[in-house]
């Protein structure tokens, strides 16, 4: 019984030794996202392989993240540096609207604009990495094909949002030793999620190009080219 347990072909086991992947990851996640304008690719190249262990194809876990990370580094570093910068002009209109608040139809009105371009950027927060990921595309495509998954796909985007606002409160009320598990494992968690919306997106023959992909990066080929959404 206990062998069967523990038995590496055991489903419990499968799931649990992904969990410790995606502690790792996270770490690995961390460290790259130190230097900042590095984040875009570092959680671009997270989502590569979680998007890869929910179909069981992770292989080398630091070679894939690191070959995603090079692979991505440049249009991942222009959409960070667009969602940091309207990030930072969102929470400086959220504080002059919060201490500025006013009883007329204007404030109320200019409100609801503020809360919607919030929701927006929310909501294309969560889906771009991922679709980064998965396909090339230009940055403009990016960010208006990650809004339309995001309302096209309201049960998911909804559930994903559960998930980063329960591991955020676990970190910041409960236990704050969690925040190992942090990103890793909410990007794992999202990734079963996403893992049949992106399917759907690809065009017939994309697991040939899977599998090719596969010894493209094990010879660290830099000229990999990907499915265009």
């Amino acid at each position: 019984m206990l062998q069967e347990i523990f038995s590496p072909d055991n489903r419990v086991m499968i799931f649990i030794t992904k969990i410790v992947y995606s502690v790792y990851l996270n770490i690995l996640w961390f460290i790259c996202c130190i230097p900042i304008i590095t984040a875009g690719a570092s959680t671009t190249a997270l989502f590569y392989v979680t998007l890869k262990m929910t179909k069981n194809e992770e292989g080398g876990i630091t070679r894939q993240f690191f070959h995603a990370f090079r692979q991505n580094f440049k249009l991942a570093t222009k959409v960070w540096a667009i969602m940091l910068f309207v990030g930072i002009v969102l929470g400086v209109d959220g504080f002059v609207l919060y201490h500025m608040r006013f009883e007329n139809a204007f404030w109320t009105i200019v409100t609801a604009i503020f809360l919607v371009a919030v929701v927006a950027f929310l909501i294309i927060a969560m889906y771009i990495f991922p679709l980064m990921a998965r396909f090339d595309n230009t940055v403009r495509r990016m960010f208006l094909n990650s809004a339309i998954l995001g309302m096209r796909f309201l049960y998911c985007t909804a559930l994903m949002a559960v998930i980063y606002f329960v591991m955020a409160f676990i970190v910041i009320n409960i236990f704050t030793p969690a925040i190992v598990f942090g990103e890793g494992f909410c990007a794992f968690l999202c990734s079963y999620l996403l893992s049949r919306i992106l399917e759907m997106l690809e065009p017939k023959g994309e697991k040939e190009d899977e599998e090719e992909e596969e010894e493209i990066i094990s010879e660290e080929n830099p000229d990999m080219e990907r499915t265009v959404l």
